[in-house]
């Protein structure tokens, strides 16, 4: 098999795992959070987590498309994913700032899939990668903006 289009299995089930870690993360965290603003921070977090939980299914897909096989357990999927599997726990802030990471880690590793991707012209997963990238920093800046606590008259 071709060096690089091993390069990109391994890249897409590393994407895989750290979907699936980071769609965790987002769905506990939606479940649990609590406080003022929980009604908001509780719909953000739904938002983020059933599109993370759609995107399982495409690159599962993506995967296969490519013959290889999507990682066939969960120890499997935490231990080759980049985002690093810890407990779900903290206040609304912590939570939010949790999803904030995983999210910002997720774009990097969907940066190194669509580069992985181009190496090959593999262009249905690059293009999806960079989809990917916009739908995850649209999510990212909603994080900030809601963790966000500054006085917004003193940024005029």
């Amino acid at each position: 098999m071709d060096m690089d289009l091993q390069h990109l299995h391994t890249v897409l089930e590393n994407t895989f795992a750290a979907n699936f870690v980071a769609y965790y993360r987002a769905h506990v965290a939606h479940i649990n959070i609590k406080g003022r603003t929980f009604y908001q921070d509780h719909k953000l977090l739904q938002k983020i987590y059933e599109s993370l939980q759609d995107n399982i299914d495409t690159l599962g897909e993506k995967i296969r498309s490519t013959r290889a096989y999507v990682p066939d357990s969960l120890s499997t999927v935490v231990g080759i994913s980049p985002i690093i599997d810890m407990p779900v726990t903290g206040d609304a802030m912590a939570l939010l700032e949790m999803i904030e990471e995983a999210l910002e880690a997720l774009i990097d590793q969907y940066h190194e899939l669509n580069t992985a991707a181009e190496e090959v012209n593999y262009v249905d997963i690059s293009n999806y990668a960079q989809d990917q990238i916009g739908v995850i920093a649209k999510f990212r800046w909603m994080i900030e903006a809601t963790l966000d606590e500054r006085d917004e008259s003193q940024d005029y």
